[in-house]
């Protein structure tokens, strides 16, 4: 099987994808990016390995549960928002398997058998994978969330891409939840300038070293006032480290003003 590429991906708010009446038209260019992947990535995956915003841990955490729940880690949704299902299996063989790589490269590294998958895994694998035949496991962030850890944890993971092993950073390019809207316009479109520049113009050992002080970009704390949403991307890029990024989905006018993206490294 072919290395597979990683991904960063803005993964949209609460659970979206189960309430398209609702949603309208605001997630239609994202939806479009997510179903395009497939055919980007070219084979079904052996399994996804998530990072996801929405799980911190004192260590990096690896969900090992063979058939996840439900996490419901929104609020203000339908009463049907709390009761939708994403049953895809998890690999408890494969959540080993990452534990072993983290603490290979001297990180602690536990398990967990109970966590269920959170909004950031379903939101935006089930417009990826809508059947939920593919196995997903979920690794945590570390709490502190320093980016030259992240990047570091991420160069660990990077032998499972040959194993049909998709990694996917699942999170946001944007996310000040008090100033969506046109409130983000100019630090959204800051921001994202700087990442297409950092990530796609960049060669790659200035790319990792600008990832490495992220706060020093226009707008920074604007776009991230804390930074659980950005920190998915450098697991993504460490993973990818040496290998070129691409702009997978992009849009200026998300929730009327916010500038958006996502990318794939490789």
């Amino acid at each position: 099987m072919n290395t597979l590429p990683t991904y960063f991906l803005s993964h949209g708010g609460g659970p979206w994808p189960f309430m398209k009446e609702e949603s309208g038209q605001t997630y239609t260019k994202l939806e479009i990016a997510l179903h395009d992947m497939p055919r980007q990535i070219g084979v079904t995956p052996k399994a996804v390995l998530v990072i996801s915003a929405h799980w911190e841990e004192p260590e990096f955490t690896v969900m090992a549960n063979a058939t996840p729940g439900m996490i419901y880690d929104f609020s203000g949704f339908p009463e049907y928002a709390y009761h939708i299902s994403y049953p895809a299996p998890g690999s408890p063989e494969l959540a080993h398997q990452v534990q072993s790589l983290i603490q290979q490269a001297g990180f602690p590294a536990n398990l967990n058998f109970n966590r269920g998958f959170d909004h950031g895994m379903y939101s935006a694998l089930y417009p990826i994978y809508p059947k939920a035949e593919v196995p997903i496991v979920q690794l945590s962030l570390k709490t502190g969330l320093d980016p030259a850890t992240h990047l570091a944890m991420g160069r660990t993971l990077a032998p499972l891409r040959a194993q049909g092993i998709l990694i996917i950073g699942s999170g946001f390019s944007y996310h000040n939840l008090h100033r969506f809207g046109p409130a983000g316009f100019a630090a959204s479109r800051e921001f994202d300038d700087w990442l297409q520049h950092t990530l796609i113009q960049s060669d790659v050992i200035q790319r990792t070293e600008q990832l490495k002080t992220w706060e020093q970009a226009p707008s920074a704390r604007a776009a991230h006032p804390r930074e659980e949403h950005l920190l998915p991307l450098m697991v993504a890029v460490g993973a990818a480290e040496n290998e070129a990024a691409h702009c997978v989905y992009h849009e200026r006018t998300f929730m009327d003003g916010l500038t958006v993206s996502g990318f794939r490294f490789g």
